[in-house]
Parts: C-alpha cells; structure tokens; sequence
C-alpha cells in the first residue's frame, strides 16, 4: 500500500512539467465541504452537487437561484427516497435541463425534470454518470458486469458496453480496477476515466458503446509511477479480501466542443487534444498558492472550474487559451 499512498507526490513530480497554474480566484465561495460535482447548463446556470445535500443552481454570475430537489410547503415528491439526496456522487444536467444525480446512499439514479417531475432510476452502486441525448443517461456503477449502463428515457437499460482491463489472475481485483467515471460530449460521445489503472486511462466511445480513441498518459515520465502501481497490484491478487487502492487518476474533464481531454492526477494537470496527443502539463494551485489535489474539473469554453472537498472551487484561465 505505501507505493500507492505516494501516488499524489510522484505523478506532482513528472519530469516533464511545463509550468505551475495558479487559479485566479474562488468561485462559488459557499460551496466547499461536500463538493462532488459541477456542470454548466445549456441555460448559462452552473449546476453543482453538494453531498449530502442538493444540486445548487447558480446564475453566471454566481447568484445562487435553486436547489435541487426543493418542494414547496404542500407539494411532496412522488416517492419518499426524491425528498432528498443521500449521497450523491456525481450529477449531470442534460441541454432542456434535466438534471440527474448518482445517488449510491439510494442505490439510485434521481432525475429531476424542468417542470418538476422526478423518478428514480433502480442501479446498486452509481459512481457516475453522463446525460445523452434523447434523455438517455449513462452510468457507471461498482458492481455490475459492464463498465457502462445506459438507461433510455423510460428507465430501462438500452446498453451495456465495456469490458474490466485484465490485470491480474482475480476477475474481482479487475473490476475494481477498472472502476471509472464517465463524461459526455455535444456529439453523444461516452469518455470512460479509469480511476486506478498505472498508467491513467480515459478512454472515448461513440454514444452507442463502440471504442474509440485512448487518451494515455505513457511514457518515461510516467513510468516510475506506473511500475510502483504494477508492483501493488501483485501484491494485493495474493492477499485475500476486498482490494483497496488509491486514485491515480483523480478527475478529468471534455472541451465538448472540440473533443481535447483533461486529466488531473493529483495536482497535476495534463491536456490532451482531440487526436490523443499530450500537448501540456502543469501543476496546480489554488489563489492563496496552496497546492491543489483536484478530485473535479469542468472545462469551460474560456477557462477551468477545478475543485476539490473540502477546499472549494477555483476558476483557471486555460492555458491554451492565452492571446
């Protein structure tokens, strides 16, 4: 375990970083303990999951306007579990403002529609998830066969795609290894961050579960890393019991414009553009010049909201936006 415990100091200490990135400032300050998530709306609002808790709904200028779920005096939800989120882990919100949230408290997925409906979506263990077009969702979960379920607009599953990676001689220790988040893109597209592979993984699929392009950090800098996490994973396939990891890839977020990918190791930034090239590295920090260990990023058309629990959320101007 302890090659995997200095994780975080040696992906911060790759030897090809280009620069530190510091923020410009805090954003959202209210929001700190808790935070899980954060989207931006096809309405301008910013969407962010606060757990346990709700969906807090911010204007562009960070005038909070609603949470989610928030029933009136005389209105009650359909079911008593839509009163509230348990533990959310991850929430997306989809173009006509449908907002879904990964409850693992509730072994549920919450949806919670812009004229005020709600329904539960039945899933043991939702990690993360990604709104599709056509109100499907997509869902990565900790315990079912595939690595991706998506759910159509009525709640029953449409696809199951992605196999675990085999690493080692326990189909167990592979799944777990394999657990990831997802994210989407304006086209559909599903991008599958692996949270604990060696070397840090996302991997893109057309919205109906066919692979793609690899977006991979490899290399001689990863290397080091890469051999110490190999080295645990032999250690642990021999042990019994549930296996237990620490993330190598933290967070990773989509330009859903243009395709480029980031990835946060820690508080390493990587960027990564739409062919799968590396085109950058950095390390990050918050305003105050304290180090940042994102556990999220939203890649926002002129710069990056990265944050983490519980220090908050920090606006980045892009780097590969500079004039």
């Amino acid at each position: 375990m302890a090659a995997l415990c200095l994780a975080g100091t040696l992906w911060a200490g790759a030897s090809q970083i280009d620069d530190q990135l510091s923020a410009k400032r805090r954003v959202f300050k209210g929001v700190g303990p808790g935070l899980r998530a954060v989207r931006a709306g096809a309405d301008g609002k910013y969407y962010v999951l606060v757990s346990p808790g709700s969906v807090q709904v911010f204007d562009a200028h960070e005038k909070l306007l609603a949470k989610i779920p928030d029933y009136g005096e005389n209105v009650r939800p359909v079911s008593p579990e839509l009163a509230g989120i348990q533990f959310g882990e991850d929430m997306d919100v989809a173009s006509n403002g449908t907002v879904y949230v990964a409850d693992r408290g509730a072994n549920a997925v919450k949806v919670w529609d812009a004229a005020g409906s709600a329904h539960l979506i039945r899933i043991a263990g939702p990690l993360s998830l990604a709104a599709l077009p056509q109100g499907e969702v997509a869902v990565s979960t900790l315990h079912e066969q595939h690595l991706v379920t998506v759910f159509a607009a009525n709640g029953r599953i449409a696809r199951e795609f992605g196999d675990p990676e085999p690493l080692s001689a326990r189909d167990d220790l592979d799944r777990y290894l394999s657990l990831g988040h997802v994210v989407s893109d304006a086209q559909g597209r599903i991008y599958y961050g692996y949270t604990y592979l060696p070397e840090p993984r996302v991997r893109q699929y057309d919205r109906f579960g066919y692979a793609g392009l690899d977006f991979e950090f490899t290399g001689l800098d990863a290397f080091p890393e890469a051999q110490a996490a190999r080295k645990e994973i032999e250690k642990q396939e021999k042990k019994p019991g549930a296996p237990i990891f620490q993330p190598v890839l933290t967070a990773f977020g989509v330009d859903r414009v243009n395709g480029d990918v980031w990835m946060v190791l820690h508080n390493t930034l990587l960027h990564f553009d739409k062919e799968g090239n590396r085109r950058s590295e950095y390390q990050i920090y918050t305003n105050d010049g304290a180090r940042l260990d994102a556990t999220l990023i939203l890649v926002d058309e002129e710069r990056l909201l990265i944050g983490a629990d519980p220090q908050g959320l920090f606006e980045f101007q892009r780097p590969d936006r500079k004039h």
